[in-house]
Order: C-alpha cells, then structure tokens, then sequence
C-alpha cells in the first residue's frame, strides 16, 4: 500500500473533538494537489505562518506537503544535531547552518525545509550578494533562497516512512546537494548520501564523519540512538 492509499479508519466515538479524531487518522505526511494553483513564495510564507507549528513543504509537482511538529523527545534529537553541525561551523568558518525553518527552493522548483543544513560560505555570500535584503519586501519576490544545500541532515521519526525519506535524500543529490545524512533513531541506522554513488549505511555508528565535504567535523549519534 502506498503512503498516499486511503485506510479505513475506525468509528469516531460521539465524545472525540473532530479536529483531533481527523488528525489521528491522515497519512503522515499528507500530500495536497496545488498545482494548478500556481503557488507563489509569498502565498506559501503566507500559509505557513497561519498554520504554525505545522511544517510545510512543496513538492517539484506542486504539492504541498503537510508534516505534524516534533514531538519533545524529537525535538531535543533535532536541537541536539544542528547544535553540533553549527558548533563545527562556527569554529571551521567555511559555511553558514540552517536549521528545520528554513526553506530552500531547489533547482527542481521543490521547496524544502531540511531538519539541519549548511552552505559553503562562498556560495552564501553570492547569493546575499544578488539578493538584497530590500527585495525582500516586494510583493513579488523570491522569499526562499534559490540554491539546494552542500550538506543536508535528516532525522527520521516514528511516523515517517523511510521510502519518503529517502526519496527527499535522492532529491537534494539530484539538485546539487554534496553530502546527506538520513539518520534513522527508529532502526538506530544512518544512510549516506552522495551524487552519483550507491548509497551507504551504518548501523549505529557512535559518530559519522565526511573530510571531503565537512573537513574536521564528526557528528557524535550516541546520544540519539
């Protein structure tokens, strides 16, 4: 059954709010076709701010992807990783962190929203360069950056299925992203990615590290698993 297929769900007991009884039971995370709507930066910043803490993505197609907030224990796991990623960054200077609110518009047209990210620091100050900050106000503009990430991380969580995840993992190498790390708490597994070379795993590794792209940094995953 695909994670869009419709299940039956249970009989909604006379006593349980809608709202909840309906969120319980969609597909997590649940895909809407937009497309012919033709949705614009500034209609999907609008959109996110009106159903915070909800996180929003788009799909190349035009769909838009409706994904629940972390729940605390996920939450600390997500704070945990950028805290580290942005330590190194801070300390290296080659790059700028980012971190689960910041969407990137791919090369693809998808919006993505990756749970850590970094950009080497000549391509950010390129993109700062051609994008002054006053042009963030006009009602036309491109509010999200229009580049993918060098280094993209992912942290699966209970409800996501890992087919989703990876095929998210494929785009961001398809769209110029360097290096990704899919870490899976569930089956205590990280899968790395690269462009144009067959993906790897490890199972439960204490720390992962790559020199080529993030020189100097390891990523400590033993309190995560």
């Amino acid at each position: 059954m695909s994670m869009l297929e419709e299940k039956t769900p249970p009989a909604r007991p006379e006593d349980a709010p809608e709202t909840e009884y309906i969120r319980s039971h969609l597909p997590n995370p649940l895909l809407l076709d937009l497309s012919s709507l033709n949705l614009t930066d500034r209609q999907l910043e609008k959109i996110s701010l009106d159903n915070e803490p909800l996180q929003l993505e788009l799909t190349a197609k035009g769909e838009l992807v409706i994904m629940p907030p972390s729940n605390p224990p996920g939450g600390w796991k997500e704070g945990e990783l950028y805290y580290q990623v942005t330590h190194w960054a801070k300390q290296n200077g080659a790059g700028v962190t980012f971190g689960a609110s910041t969407g990137f518009r791919l090369p693809n047209r998808a919006l993505r929203a990756p749970d850590v990210s970094w950009v080497r620091r000549e391509r950010w100050d390129t993109w700062l360069a051609e994008h002054p900050e006053g042009r963030q106000h006009d009602a036309d503009a491109e509010v999200f950056t229009g580049i993918c990430p060098d280094f993209v991380l992912e942290l699966r969580s209970p409800t996501d299925t890992l087919a989703y995840q990876r095929r998210k993992m494929e785009e961001y190498m398809e769209n110029g992203c360097r290096l990704g790390w899919l870490i899976d708490p569930v089956q205590k597994r990280v899968h790395i990615y690269r462009p144009g070379v067959e993906t790897e795993t490890l199972d439960e590794p204490a720390t992962v590290s790559d020199e080529t792209v993030l020189p100097g940094f390891e990523l400590d995953l033993r309190e995560i698993w």
